[in-house]
């Protein structure tokens, strides 16, 4: 499956039907009043949140949506038929901008969440609305307005309860493939993961979460460099953060630099991000001798000045796998029953996704500001370089 977060779409309202010149005649009323009715409205667009979706491939394929246009008023005082509204599905997590303006219209994050982002053309009057004393045959109409065209931007936001960071080759997909069904490509090569692969957790019948293996940061992510700085938007959404460090790097690189340069780049792009709890995965330890372990364990902490959780895992053999995703599901239940339960809590909650949702928008006018002005369907050239790459959702 062919996995898409952004994409550009064209909507226009209806336009509202013309009202109606008409005069009234009937055998013995040669010259009855105006009875010419009034047009109807035209359609209004909506977008619906459909938990259904999860990406926004359609939108690629299919990117002008207009609702129908009302229909003109007739005599004997009809009004015309309102156009129908259109409602277009998107998948829960999407943003919607306005990019002529750059404004952010609204953020689908529930299902069944109705946002209008087309406002349909008003209905024009037909001539029986200008009679008078004074002018008892008005030949008078409006039109009907035109429907509202706008050019929008989606972007959506992949719903994880758990995001992976850790750089390449820290053994974040394999871990993924260990504990879920999704199967993303794993080879000992640094940027295998070209883009986010999500995997459902299941621990029982009614007992799951969602984690999203992020692709790997490199030093200067958060100014660009690499693939980090598109990606690391999906994690704005997650509740908790799994730091993966490769503690026996194939290259004898230190992995407490690895880990630091992680936890600098997440700083630099997300200061709200950067305050979601992390747990420290400490990933590979079956390369090490079974002696030195504890020691090279102790030695990382140490020097990371962890405070936080800290688990032992060999992903490939799924070592220590079920601990890790045991304890990340009773932690993320307690959580939703916290933020159930107390109304401060789901407050902090709230602000933290407001913070970092604030921080999305910047980027995203700022990216959006240096956009090529105009751009032909026609052409070669797109801002999203993320087509023809496959992902995995699997439970």
């Amino acid at each position: 499956m062919q996995f898409v977060d952004e994409a550009s779409i064209i909507v226009e309202a209806g336009n509202g039907g013309n009202g109606c010149l008409s005069f009234r005649r009937e055998k013995y009323v040669p010259k009855g009043g105006p009875d010419g009715g009034d047009g109807g409205h035209g359609g209004n667009v909506y977008l619906i949140g459909d938990d259904a979706l999860n990406t926004l491939i359609d939108f690629k394929y299919q990117r002008f949506y207009k609702a129908q246009n009302g229909q003109p008023g007739r005599g004997r005082q009809m009004s015309g038929r309102a156009g129908e509204d259109l409602h277009v599905k998107v998948p829960v997590g999407t943003t919607v901008i306005d990019e002529d303006t750059l404004e952010v219209i609204a953020d689908v994050t529930e299902i069944g969440q109705v946002v209008m982002v087309a406002q349909a053309g008003r209905r024009g009057l037909g001539n029986i609305h200008f009679k008078s004393s004074t002018n008892r045959a008005p030949r008078r109409t409006t039109p009907g307005t035109e429907g509202e065209r706008r050019n929008l931007r989606l972007e959506m936001k992949v719903m994880a309860d758990v995001g992976l960071l850790g750089l390449p080759n820290a053994g974040k997909s394999t871990l993924i493939r260990s504990v879920s069904a999704a199967k993303p490509k794993v080879a000992n090569y640094p940027f295998t993961t070209l883009v986010p692969n999500l995997g459902v957790v299941k621990l029982g019948l009614h007992e799951h979460f969602v984690m999203a293996d992020v692709p790997g940061l490199i030093e200067g992510a958060s100014g660009g460099a690499g693939l980090g700085l598109r990606f690391l938007k999906h994690l704005t959404r997650t509740r908790l953060l799994f730091h993966v460090v490769d503690v026996a790097p194939f290259d004898e690189s230190d992995p407490v630099q690895a880990a630091e340069a992680i936890i600098h780049e997440l700083g630099e792009f997300s200061p709200a991000l950067a305050e979601l709890p992390r747990w420290l995965v400490l990933n590979k330890l079956d390369l090490l001798p079974v002696e030195e372990r504890e020691a090279t364990v102790d030695e990382i902490v140490r020097r990371l000045g962890w405070q936080g959780p800290v688990f032992r895992i060999s992903a490939i053999g799924s070592d220590g796998t079920d601990v890790l995703v045991q304890t990340a599901y009773r932690w993320l239940t307690e959580q939703r029953r916290l933020e159930h339960e107390d109304e401060e809590a789901a407050e902090r909650v709230r602000e933290m996704r407001s913070r970092m949702e604030e921080e999305a928008v910047a980027r995203t006018e700022a990216r959006l500001g240096r956009k090529r002005p105009h751009v032909d369907d026609d052409d070669d050239f797109d801002d999203d370089d993320d087509h023809d790459v496959e992902i995995e959702y699997a439970p």
